[in-house]
């Protein structure tokens, strides 16, 4: 929610969804529990969101897949289901996705008669994305405007929209984008598409500063444009956001545990008896 509210405050970004994709079980992390109850314990966190949806696709193939590889399923489905062009972040679409420009010349694509019934206009494409992916963040590049008219205007109300750009963003903490600087670590060529095209949102945690990392790689630095920090201006710091916090207080029946999960999830692990040492 915090990453949200700072992308909308740029005035860059309309968030207009977030996606949560549990990892494979074969990723190999000490203390990773079952997909089936990580999927359960993500959709219980989520569940009173209008905006934020739990992705099985990752846990459901056969062996583990690379976030690059995550990242371009989720932006390959929107392609398939919205129509929409989706441009790399460096390089913006120059061509509509609904409509023209109002100084083009040319016939008007997208006008109220029968002959283009089956035309994407703005409201199918946000009503596509809200009934098959629901969640999704979207970018508003610095572009000029242009004019569309929805085909299906009630008593010749004229809709205008501006053009729909959407876009995948990772988000993650600054944990994750230093583990970018340990050689071998990540395929270099995944980096580069995964900062260089799609772009990262990250959240600052503890003794992790972003700045500094981006200085310590050759990839973060070439791509810093694509990295957005997050800065947070509320008390409640984001750092307390961490799984591995969570499972550490859980462990040791630390009662701030519910600083960092919502009281469905607690009783779900308590119920599943998730996270509990053997002197438990």
């Amino acid at each position: 929610e915090r990453a949200r509210d700072y992308l909308h405050k740029t005035g860059r970004f309309i968030v207009i969804g977030g996606i949560v994709s549990p990892v494979h079980d074969s990723y190999g992390k000490t203390g990773l529990v079952s997909s089936r109850h990580r999927l359960t314990m993500c959709q219980l966190a989520v569940q009173s969101s209008d905006w934020i949806r739990v992705d099985p696709w990752e846990c459901y193939q056969d062996t583990w897949q690379t976030t690059c590889s995550v990242l371009e399923h989720h932006r390959d489905l929107m392609k398939r289901v919205t129509g929409c062009i989706l441009s790399n972040v460096n390089t913006p679409s120059i061509t509509p996705v609904i409509g023209q420009p109002q100084n083009e010349s040319s016939q008007n694509i997208y006008q109220n008669n029968n002959n283009v019934s089956n035309k994407p206009t703005a409201a199918k494409i946000l009503g596509k994305v809200g009934e098959s992916l629901s969640r999704i963040c979207c970018v508003r590049p610095p572009m000029e405007r242009f004019t569309f008219v929805d085909e299906n205007a009630n008593l010749g109300t004229v809709m205008r929209y501006e053009e729909i750009e959407l876009r995948i963003l990772l988000l993650c903490g600054s944990d994750l984008l230093e583990s970018f600087c340990i050689p071998g670590l990540w395929n270099e060529a995944d980096m580069e598409v995964i900062v260089g095209e799609f772009g990262i949102v990250v959240v600052p945690r503890d003794g992790a500063d972003p700045d500094r990392i981006m200085n310590h790689s050759s990839i973060l630095r070439k791509y810093k444009n694509n990295i957005l920090v997050v800065k947070d201006d509320s008390n409640h710091p984001m750092s307390v956001v961490s799984s591995t916090k969570s499972r550490l207080a859980l462990q040791h029946g630390d009662g701030h545990v519910v600083d960092y999960l919502c009281q469905p999830v607690i009783d779900y692990i308590l119920k599943s008896q998730l996270y509990i040492n053997a002197s438990g």
